[in-house]
């Protein structure tokens, strides 16, 4: 199973135009991807990076929810340990 969080765009690199590449923070890590499937993707966007590519655009509200309740999750599994 794959859980994937969204992250945002917090850098854009053209330094080859044909394979653009974002710096993409997570929160509590920052991790470049590919932007060949999302090209028309910008700074300040979210995205969900998939084996080092951005796949998907998400909205800030999705993205926004769904990094909530991944924090909610590992919360949930710390204190059951």
């Amino acid at each position: 199973m794959c859980l994937a969080t969204p992250g945002r765009i917090v850098e854009i690199s053209m330094e080859d135009p044909q394979f653009p590449r974002a710096t993409v923070d997570f929160g509590t890590v920052r991790r470049p991807a590919q932007l060949l499937y999302v090209p028309e993707a910008q700074v300040g966007d979210y995205v969900i990076v998939q084996a080092g590519f951005a796949v998907r655009r998400v909205g800030e509200a999705e993205a926004k929810e769904a990094i909530e309740a991944a924090r909610a999750y590992a919360a949930a599994g710390s204190q059951s340990a």
